[in-house]
């Protein structure tokens, strides 16, 4: 059940249901008397009482086993009603760029969710409804993140290009170093715009995380109960990542490190971080088999049925086997593949999933000279002679590879991170009840 929440629901505070889903709460569960109410205005939409308290509750459920990993509820609430302010912002501004995900694209979530989970999904379906959600709002948390990544797709798709030449000089630079480390941290952000008082208030704060910590706090507890990262309920892990994803700047104390070991307040461009090293590995020689094969293809056309490519493909596998005729003349006379056909089918070395899962799979099978029966794709009706195969160092190749993410996941990170802050401080966000706004917040758009 807790994998479920860990692959989707472990952001569920920044899921919001419609409005039409937002549920009072009964005496039973509160043991009060059942009161919903706008606990903030965001733009031209609003936040209910309702919504604030299903997102707690499922944090607190989340960390149920480790409650004292929680900051006290005050915090807490003001922490997860950040988190729905600012999915709601996101939520709306895709709607006014035309974002649309599809009752499909949900579908294929929800699959992917219970796959991962070994799970049917009606086992899914029920392991959600047990848990006390409806499926219904389940599948609109989906929806809602399907949403804010299609976003941030956009958002970064016209601010990131990565040159040739940012690669050459990341991979030739005396500071670029291989290897991966697990990392969390705790970001204390500045506002954009901020004033002197506000970088003041940050830097205040991120002193009082880094001396929780060395007083003896967990990096977890410490990370959730300071951090306004989006990761900062999930104790500000960060996974692992190759050290030349890091920002350049974090590089250096980052390797000065130990794992366990935490490093001082470190100034960034969206401001104060405090960094723990969990672990670190190094880099391994990267080798991968590549095949060596060749195919033909029989595609249906308005003169060919799909019946008869199937027969044709039968048809000329039987002259390959049987007997015994060319297979590069029968591909260069017959293959509607016009990437191949004219080089006697032959696909040349590639890596096993290049040329999609069902030829990797047959590929696989095959023994060197072998030759498939017809297999069917989308495109059509395929023959596969599988001719070689061989261990490749890709390292080098690999290693660019890497660079080049590594230099456009920084530059996403960095871009969409941008746009979160400019949209926060540009957008109408009123906080009506006094109890969730921060007291040591200066954004006048929050509190006033």
């Amino acid at each position: 059940m807790k994998q479920i929440f860990a692959l989707f629901l472990l952001t569920i505070a920044s899921a919001i249901p419609s409005l039409a889903q937002a549920q009072l709460l009964s005496p039973q569960d509160s043991g009060q008397q059942p009161v919903d109410r706008i606990i903030a205005v965001v733009e031209d939409d609003v936040i209910l009482q309702s919504e604030l308290n299903d997102a707690v509750a499922a944090i607190q459920q989340q960390y149920a086993n480790q409650p004292g990993q929680l900051p006290p509820i005050d915090v807490l609430r003001r922490q997860v009603l950040d988190r729905l302010i600012l999915m709601k912002l996101q939520l709306q501004r895709a709607d006014d760029q035309g974002v649309r995900v599809s009752d499909s694209d949900v579908d294929q979530a929800a699959q992917s969710v219970a796959e991962q989970n070994k799970m049917t999904p009606d086992q899914l379906r029920a392991a959600v409804e047990q848990s006390g959600m409806s499926y219904a709002a389940y599948r609109q948390q989906l929806h809602d993140q399907l949403v804010v990544q299609k976003l941030h797709q956009s958002v970064v798709r016209d601010s990131v290009n990565v040159t040739e030449s940012e690669v050459n000089n990341l991979l030739n630079s005396s500071n670029y170093k291989t290897g991966e480390v697990h990392l969390a941290h705790i970001q204390i952000t500045i506002p954009s715009g901020a004033s002197a008082a506000d970088i003041q208030a940050a830097q205040t704060k991120a002193e009082q995380a880094l001396a929780a910590v060395k007083g003896g706090m967990a990096f977890k507890a410490a990370a959730i109960r300071f951090s306004d990262a989006p990761d900062a309920l999930d104790g500000g892990d960060l996974g692992w990542r190759r050290i030349d994803e890091i920002p350049s700047a974090f590089v250096d104390t980052i390797s000065s490190l130990k794992p366990g070991e935490v490093s001082g307040i470190l100034h960034g461009p969206t401001g104060f971080h405090i960094i723990q090293l969990e672990d670190q590995r190094a880099q391994s020689k990267q080798m991968v088999t590549e095949f060596h094969a060749r195919q033909i293809l029989v595609r249906p056309s308005e003169l060919l049925s799909a019946t008869q490519a199937q027969q044709k493909a039968q048809d000329l596998y039987n002259r390959i086997v049987n007997k015994h005729e060319d297979f590069s003349k029968i591909a260069k006379d017959n293959s509607n593949d016009d990437t191949t056909a004219n080089a006697g089918g032959d696909m040349g070395w590639f890596q096993q999933n290049e040329w999609g899962t069902l030829v990797a799979q047959k590929l696989q099978d095959l023994k060197d000279g072998e030759v498939s029966q017809p297999f069917q794709s989308e495109a059509g009706w395929h023959i596969i002679q599988r001719l070689g195969t061989r261990s490749s160092d890709m390292t080098n190749q690999i290693a660019r590879d890497q660079a080049r993410q590594s230099i456009g996941n920084r530059k996403a990170d960095q871009a969409y991170d941008d746009f979160l802050r400019g949209l926060r401080s540009s957008s109408y966000v009123k906080i009506l009840a006094p109890e969730l706004q921060d007291p040591n917040s200066t954004d006048t758009k929050a509190s006033s």
